[in-house]
């Protein structure tokens, strides 16, 4: 077997991501390229340090970016070479920038959503009044709204993690509608033949009718069927995040709003006004899932630095 496609094989038995899967892959490629073809058995911890260093002297990566490269490289060789690493010495680590969220005022988010139509509209809310982020928002399926006790569930968030939000009042209405129409979509997909969604991991083979229950579905269905890349099987994937993005992009520079908006904002306004209306950090730590409180503690800064902070000396004049 190749090594890239050991690689797919035991990525695939861990369960991980098929973004993780692409990102991985795309990694350790670059690496044996980066080493003119040597296999990376024969390579060592000074030859992970040239390339990580590279990344971030040469072609400029975000910190981020570099993590990613050496998560990849260490997966490669812990868990498909089954070689220990060691110690990678001293490596020019990428700077990672210490900037704070960009955050909407609520006459900011009024006028993006107002820009905003049909299913945009509605991941905006959700993405603004749940504290979601937009991957998690496009992955919702049926099961995970429930309308009696205005909750919805964010299944397998960052960190593999589960949580519950609340399900604002406002988009209840408009949820149910959407939901009508994706159910109409779907009963025509089994009746075409098709109807399947993926199920994560071994779900799909403990439970082989599941992918096609109506539960299972994805609330932002994709407008065409497509083939899973993993199994083949021809299905409905949920709608791809870049629809989103720009046309909150395109939303942002219509309502002349001069900050860089993106889908995230929402969230990060999401917070911010939470805290300002008086709710504590932690009840808002856990509705945006965060493992440390020092990640929430972010938007307290915000607020420290809008009008909360120092007033100026020239005010005084």
């Amino acid at each position: 077997m190749k090594l890239i496609d050991q690689v797919r094989t035991v990525i695939r038995t861990k369960h991980y991501k098929y973004s993780t899967e692409e990102s991985y892959v795309s990694w350790i490629k670059r690496y044996i390229l980066f080493h003119n073809k040597q296999h990376p058995s024969t390579l060592g911890e000074k030859d992970i340090s040239q390339f990580i260093s590279f990344l971030a002297v040469e072609k400029n990566v975000a910190a981020s970016t570099q993590n990613q490269a050496l998560n990849a490289i260490v997966f490669l060789y812990k868990h498909v070479l089954k070689l220990e690493v060691g110690d990678f010495g001293s490596f020019e680590r990428a700077k990672r920038p210490q900037n704070l969220p960009t955050v909407m005022t609520r006459t900011e988010v009024l006028k993006i959503l107002s820009m905003l139509q049909g299913d945009h509209l509605l991941i905006g809310k959700i993405l603004y009044g749940c504290g979601l982020r937009l991957k998690e928002c496009v992955r919702l399926r049926v099961k995970d709204i429930n309308f009696e006790e205005n909750i919805i569930i964010v299944r397998d968030g960052k960190g593999a993690k589960d949580r519950r939000t609340m399900l604002p009042s406002s988009i209840k209405e408009l949820l149910k509608q959407q939901l009508t129409r994706v159910k109409l979509i779907h009963e025509k997909d089994l009746k075409d033949g098709y109807g399947e969604v993926y199920l994560p991991y071994a779900l799909s083979r403990k439970y082989p009718n599941a992918a096609k229950e109506w539960i299972w579905q994805y609330v932002f269905p994709s407008g065409t069927l497509a083939k899973d890349p993993r199994s083949n099987r021809v299905g409905r994937h949920h709608m791809d995040e870049s629809a989103h993005r720009k046309a909150v992009k395109r939303a942002a520079y219509q309502a002349g709003i001069m900050k860089k908006i993106s889908p995230h904002c929402f969230r990060h306004s999401f917070a911010t006004h939470l805290i300002e209306n008086g709710y504590d950090i932690r009840t808002v730590q856990e509705l945006l899932g965060h493992k440390d409180v020092s990640t929430t503690m972010i938007y307290t800064h915000v607020l420290m630095n809008g009008k909360v902070g120092v007033n100026s000396p020239l005010d005084a004049l």
